[in-house]
């Protein structure tokens, strides 16, 4: 079991509170495993999440062995890398001048005494002149940390309180710390203090906003050698990371697995929701398609069929086999007879539409019948593409009732037939209609 687990369980932590930890670190795990085990996500989904399902391989393995990471976050030179190597005791982090030195994350474990599994994340500054990816990057290792260290040096800039905000929306727990607290009188010192608490609050609680000096400037020194005379020395002193050091130790005994359990809870939550989200646009692009690959058909099968009043028959076979094709997109199945019940159902909410598609249909048949040439090319255009058009909006709506699980939600087919309605544009749709059936019977 890691170090900071048993601490707090030494120290005679609530036995209730525990149990309650380990049972949302389970329900954690399951959850991850869930995501990943899913056989009903789509290849394609699946693919474009790869970087997403390696991460959520990485949070079962911390979740499997009780890591906690605990991420350093904040502008460029703040002192974040200093910071850490003052909690690790030695000089592990990149440390210089020069500004964005860091450039990757970077991971250490803390051993400080029983402090097995704890383990510290440099990121690179939130401000780096063109430096977005790193940027991002920093975002994204912050985003999965079980918490968050905000390191600012002085009163919150825009940038900063921005960050904060952001972080806060994440549900992310956050510890900020104000460093170099070395430049600052005492009386300086709880100004800062008094101001950050004020501009932070709700966000971040008094209690977690802490001081530290992590690489203090040289001071000058008077030293009196043996024949008693004074001469100044340069002298660095030693880094103050106290207050820090008891403040995380205090956070992690007493939160240590609910952080854990939170943080894997989140994580599982918001790559859900971007499967979900991946899903719905990958069914609605294949929805489309299919869509339109059936208003083309009924459009050419209404133009080629030379026997009137036939194409319409024709027309609700395509348009049932549509339905049908659409609730497959949609993971349902419905049999042939439930697909012209669906059809009705949308048809009598067009009925006035229909009417007159359906003897536009018939005029044109009868036109086409006792016609030739040019004249039979433009009156089958122009029929199959009041045919093209139905079906896109029979098929629009029989979209957006599996896409709602087999519903028409409380307005019911009529607002939904009215909403398709009123955004397609109709002249559109069957200039595009007439265009395709007419390359497709010059073919």
């Amino acid at each position: 079991m890691p170090g900071w687990l048993w601490k707090s369980s030494e120290k005679g932590s609530d036995a209730g509170g525990r149990s309650q930890d380990e049972g949302h670190l389970h329900l954690a795990r399951e959850n991850l495993r869930e995501l990943l085990e899913d056989e009903r996500l789509p290849d394609s989904v699946r693919d474009s999440l790869k970087d997403d399902f390696m991460q959520v391989e990485a949070m079962l393995d911390k979740l499997e062995h009780g890591h906690l990471h605990i991420a350093v976050f904040g502008r460029v030179s703040v002192g974040k890398s200093a910071l850490l190597n003052a909690l690790l005791g030695e000089a592990r982090f990149a440390v210089s001048a020069l500004h964005g030195e860091t450039r990757h994350s970077e991971m250490a474990p803390w051993r400080e005494i029983e402090a097995g599994g704890v383990y510290l994340i440099d990121t690179p500054g939130i401000n780096e002149v063109s430096g977005e990816a790193r940027e991002r990057m920093a975002e994204d290792v912050a985003g999965r940390a079980d918490l968050v260290l905000f390191v600012v040096d002085g009163d919150l800039t825009q940038t900063e309180l921005h960050a904060i905000q952001t972080l806060h929306r994440r549900n992310r727990p956050i510890l900020v710390v104000l460093n170099k607290s070395d430049r600052y009188s005492g009386d300086e010192l709880a100004l800062l203090l008094s101001s950050l608490q004020r501009k932070l609050q709700p966000l971040v609680s008094p209690t977690y906003i802490v001081t530290a000096a992590a690489d203090p400037a040289e001071r000058i020194y008077l030293q009196t050698d043996e024949q008693g005379e004074e001469r100044e020395i340069r002298k660095r002193p030693q880094s103050d990371v106290d207050r820090l050091t008891s403040s995380l130790w205090r956070l992690i005994e007493k939160e240590g697995m609910a952080l854990s359990a939170l943080n894997a809870s989140l994580f599982a939550g918001e790559l859900s929701d971007e499967v979900a989200g991946r899903i719905v646009a990958v069914r609605q692009e294949v929805a489309e398609r299919v869509i339109r690959g059936y208003c083309l058909g009924k459009g050419v099968a209404v133009a080629l069929n030379p026997i009137p009043v036939a194409d319409l028959v024709a027309a609700l076979a395509l348009d049932a086999s549509m339905v049908m094709h659409l609730a497959r997109v949609y993971g349902m199945s419905v049999s042939r007879g439930e697909a012209g019940e669906l059809i009705r159902t949308i048809g009598a909410q067009m009925a006035l539409l229909m009417a007159t598609v359906w003897t536009v249909n018939l005029a044109a048949s009868a036109l086409k019948a006792g016609s030739a040439g040019l004249s039979t090319l433009v009156t089958a255009a122009a029929q199959g593409a009041m045919g093209y058009y139905t079906t896109y909006i029979v098929g629009k709506a029989a979209q957006r009732y599996f896409a709602q699980g087999r519903s028409w939600g409380s307005g019911g087919p009529k607002t939904i037939v009215s909403q398709i309605l009123e955004s397609v544009d109709k002249d559109s749709i069957l200039e595009q209609a007439r265009e395709d059936i007419r390359q497709r019977l010059r073919a």
